[in-house]
């Protein structure tokens, strides 16, 4: 896959593997979007009215972490999850993925072991399927386990974004098609994901680049900003993750949802915004809209815990 070329020469610690796949991801998304743009949408709760995002600046965007973000849990894991009800694999792997992701929920953070594994499973279990095939039973899969798990104060702020006539964007170490169907159904913009390698829209089991995961992500933002004329400093970004800080340090308005407990610590210490679904505590500074406090509720932890018990 040839360069996209939209990067400008600069000092950066990402590795050309992150460069290559930021910039595939970013170029994925941009096809992806064009059939979602004409989808119409509908407008965000009544009685909300905030002082940003600003509506009308088309040179601003936002950028939304998926895992723990948007949606409660690893979308990888419900995938998979998904993939063996159509036996795409063995039970032992099913075991594998359900402890993974009572742990994922559990603590609230990555494992890049588990992620990793997850990842490693992922592409082998696709090799040799059609791209189309996967994307047709991500469109199941997203009814079947996910759609009850997107956080309701997190859409609210993407769907203000959205009211402000802004584009919003997935960013996101899942699979760039299951992120794009997911942003589809949220009736995103797009998304930015994890771009596996296809021949004559066949998996081969390989990755374009490297997962889009840390500095992966702020390349992808980066080159998507660049090819869509936008300002980061007036663009938004949002993540659960200490691993996002590249990307939320890239835009002018940083956000951390349901932070780990790094990213928290590092969002006080700048005084970006934060606000945590799973709790319901209050946001620690002013600014987030009001609609994004509606259903905060952290649905299946006591399933997570139950899980972890049998497990033990």
């Amino acid at each position: 896959m040839a360069a996209l070329g939209w990067l400008t020469p600069r000092r950066r610690s990402a590795t050309a593997r992150s460069v290559l796949a930021g910039e595939a991801s970013a170029e994925a998304a941009r096809k992806s979007s064009q059939e979602l743009e004409e989808l119409a949408h509908e407008g965000a709760p009544e009685g909300t009215e905030p002082e940003f995002p600003v509506i009308g600046d088309d040179k601003a965007a936002a950028f939304f972490d998926l895992d723990n973000t948007v949606m409660q849990g690893a979308a990888i894991f419900h995938f998979g999850r998904g993939l063996y009800k159509r036996k795409f694999f063995e039970t032992r792997d099913l075991y594998r993925f359900a402890w993974q992701q009572a742990w994922f929920r559990l603590a609230g953070v990555e494992d890049p072991e588990h992620m990793q594994d997850a990842r490693d499973s992922a592409l082998s279990i696709v090799k040799g399927h059609r791209v189309s095939e996967l994307m047709s039973i991500g469109e199941e899969i997203y009814d079947e386990y996910m759609a009850e798990r997107i956080w309701p104060g997190t859409r609210a702020l993407a769907e203000a974004h959205l009211d402000a006539g802004q584009k919003v964007w997935l960013v996101t170490a899942a699979p760039v098609e299951i992120a794009t169907v997911i942003a589809r159904r949220l009736g995103l913009t797009g998304a930015l994901g994890t771009v596996a390698e296809s021949v004559d829209g066949v998996y081969t089991g390989k990755l374009v680049g490297e997962p889009l995961h840390g500095p992966a992500k702020a390349e992808a933002v980066r080159a998507l900003a660049a090819a869509e004329g936008l300002d980061l400093g007036r663009c938004a970004a949002y993540s659960d993750s200490h691993n996002d800080i590249p990307m939320l340090s890239l835009v002018g308005h940083p956000y951390a949802i349901n932070p780990d407990a790094k990213l928290r610590k590092h969002a006080r210490r700048l005084d970006w915004r934060l606000r945590d679904y799973r709790t319901g505590r209050k946001a620690a500074k002013v600014g987030i809209p009001a609609a994004a406090g509606v259903g905060a509720v952290a649905g299946g932890t006591a399933a997570a815990i139950a899980l972890h018990r049998r497990r033990r």
